[in-house]
């Protein structure tokens, strides 16, 4: 199995991020705290617990490069944290909201961070020297429902987000004085802030979990209905693929490479997806099942399964029945898993390591390195 570890934390965790030497996890117990604890001779010991929000913390992450950590919260507010002579000083952000926060990430260069929010807002919070405090900026007016998730490119200015009103878009986040202009003339990174670049209509229920590939190259998001969707030259003519499982909804996903990527969500267990050599995406795998999942189970075994599942009860294995459950593919989790953060260096062509949490309090480790055989050339 590819799990190198897992640890149960809390009754429930809603969100989590690593140090830069990823020897730290922060992660909020689902409540309005920030625990974050260090791994001590192969024991879990806490260091400190951030206390400044009021309400569940929604999001959070951990910089790489400045040792900063931002989250927010369904209370509105955020805050950025520096660790000054030992403890944890929050500044707070400006983020003019009159919704709950729901999602943050900082830009590759961190000198920005984004904001999804249930005001239909996107807020883009950079530091202002002169005046000594982190200020906003929001995209409006473009969203029709709540922001669920941000993603941004690796240029530092183009921004992916996704929402419960089943689309997908791509904004310019160019600011001046803080972004430097691209070199290359008629880009999208020289649009004017707030700039739509493109909307997908591809879902027809909410939408989760965007992300880019390393090279920015291919954008993937997932849907309420069981579906991921690949996106590849966001422009003008994107080329798009639908690619639709029988299991439970994802919620995030992450490219571990150009090639492939890994799915989490209602199902317990993560996803493997990939691309064969003509650019078309399919499913491979469960990651770390026990043995292979049947394809001929009938329709009605697979609509009771998910029908139980519903219902969080368990269903009996008959012998006519050819539907696994998540348990019996192995999982490591126990309840949704709500999000899947790298444990590599910033702008790695491949992820060898990551981690999962989730709402049965369990933050599990994945190691990658002895499964090249079973994923195939694509990583």
């Amino acid at each position: 199995m590819a799990v190198v570890d897992v640890h149960r934390f809390a009754e429930s965790i809603t969100c989590h991020a690593w140090s830069p030497d990823h020897s730290m996890v922060a992660f909020c117990p689902n409540n309005n705290e920030v625990h974050i604890y260090k791994s001590v001779q192969d024991q879990w010991e806490r260091l400190h617990v951030l206390e400044k929000h009021d309400q569940i913390v929604s999001g959070i992450d951990w910089s790489s490069k400045s040792n900063k950590i931002v989250t927010v919260s369904h209370d509105r507010n955020s805050y950025v944290w520096s660790l000054e002579g030992g403890e944890w000083v929050p500044t707070l952000v400006i983020l003019r909201l009159n919704r709950a926060a729901l999602c943050v990430q900082w830009s590759p260069k961190e000198n920005k961070f984004a904001v999804g929010s249930g005001a239909k807002t996107v807020c883009i919070c950079y530091y202002e020297q002169e005046n000594n405090w982190w200020v906003s900026k929001l995209i409006r007016k473009r969203h029709e429902s709540s922001v669920t998730s941000v993603a941004w490119h690796p240029n530092n200015i183009l921004l992916a987000t996704t929402s419960t009103d089943g689309k997908c878009r791509v904004f310019s986040t160019f600011i001046k004085g803080v972004d430097v202009k691209d070199p290359k003339a008629g880009s999208p990174a020289e649009s004017k802030f707030g700039e739509q670049i493109l909307q997908l209509d591809l879902s027809y229920s909410w939408a989760f979990g965007v992300k880019w590939s390393p090279s920015g190259n291919t954008l993937a998001y997932v849907g309420h209905s069981s579906m991921i969707y690949f996106v590849d030259d966001v422009g003008p003519s994107p080329l798009a693929q639908s690619v639709a499982f029988r299991d439970l909804p994802l919620r995030d996903v992450l490219f571990i490479s150009e090639k492939m990527v890994i799915g989490v969500g209602y199902d317990t267990n993560p996803m493997v997806f990939a691309a064969d050599d003509t650019g078309i995406w399919s499913f491979v795998r469960y990651i770390g099942e026990k043995k292979a999942v049947s394809s001929g189970s009938s329709y009605s075994s697979q609509f009771s399964e998910a029908f139980t599942k519903f219902y969080g009860q368990s269903k009996a294995t008959t012998a006519n029945d050819g539907s696994e459950s998540s348990k019996s593919r192995g999982g490591v989790h126990d309840n949704c898993i709500n999000s899947v953060v790298p444990l590599s260096k910033a702008g790695s062509p491949k992820v060898m390591r990551f981690s999962t949490s989730g709402l049965d309090g369990k933050i599990a480790i994945w190691d990658l390195e002895n499964m090249q055989e079973e994923l195939g050339h694509q990583f």
